[in-house]
């Protein structure tokens, strides 16, 4: 190592430390970017997907708890408990999710409170349907062969609103269809304004073809998007049920 000369109260460099941070650094971004493709996963899940050993992505976990970018929860689980300790997973904190991409939160806010003050709740409601009208339409035109089942149109639109940013995914549950939203690019305006949650769920049901319900939104506190489809039509169609 090269001799250093230090100014008073600096401390000596660690080698390798730029290039370990760097690599750290792109390792704690993709387990990011895992979490919200997935929602939750436990540090093994991680691992597998990585390439890592246990002992490495327990580094990287350990140091997004330290830094409250994301938590841990038991996993649920239908089975019988056997010995030993339950699972851990893992999940995103708001803070974790505060690294990702918003819209510009708080002139969107200005805007529609300027709005809302002028011309009342009914004009934030009106803005907000435009808003989506150009999403609607993409994601449509992406759907084009769907077909008429709501359940493979949900499967459709959820790769729609991938390409959109909300990592999304569809599944099939024995009541119907389940389509999550892991990213919400607006979560905090839509948290002040549900006229927003409330357009995109009319533009999921058109999509669709069917009735839907949001059971649990990202802006109400929630870690997910969670619209339910209910079953319909499905006879021809392999049920795959999934657990929470």
């Amino acid at each position: 190592m090269k001799n250093v000369v230090l100014l008073p109260g600096q401390a000596p460099p660690v080698a390798g430390v730029g290039a370990a941070g760097g690599a750290d650094r792109r390792t704690r971004d993709r387990l990011t970017e895992l979490l919200l493709e997935r929602g939750a996963a436990t540090a093994t899940e991680l691992g597998c997907a990585l390439g890592l050993s246990a002992a490495g992505i327990r580094r990287h976990l350990d140091a997004m708890l330290a830094d409250g970018l994301v938590l841990t929860r038991e996993q649920a689980t239908t089975a019988p408990r056997g010995r030993g300790r339950p699972a851990k997973v893992f999940a995103l904190t708001d803070a974790g999710r505060e690294g990702l991409p918003h819209t510009y939160d708080d002139l969107a806010s200005a805007a529609l409170r300027w709005i809302a003050s002028r011309s009342g709740p009914e004009a934030v409601a009106a803005f907000a349907a435009n808003q989506v009208a150009g999403l609607e339409e993409r994601c449509r035109t992406a759907m084009a062969e769907a077909g008429a089942d709501p359940i493979a149109r949900a499967e459709a639109l959820a790769r729609a609103l991938t390409a959109e940013g909300y990592a999304a995914g569809a599944t099939t549950i024995a009541t119907g269809g389940q389509l999550c939203q892991h990213h919400c690019p607006v979560a905090h305006v839509a948290a002040e304004f549900p006229q927003l949650c409330e357009a995109e769920t009319r533009v999921i049901s058109r999509l669709v073809g069917t009735h839907v319900q949001r059971l649990a939104t990202i802006a109400n506190g929630d870690g997910v998007c969670t619209t339910h489809i209910p079953r319909r039509n499905l006879s021809n169609r392999t049920v795959r049920t999934t657990r929470d």
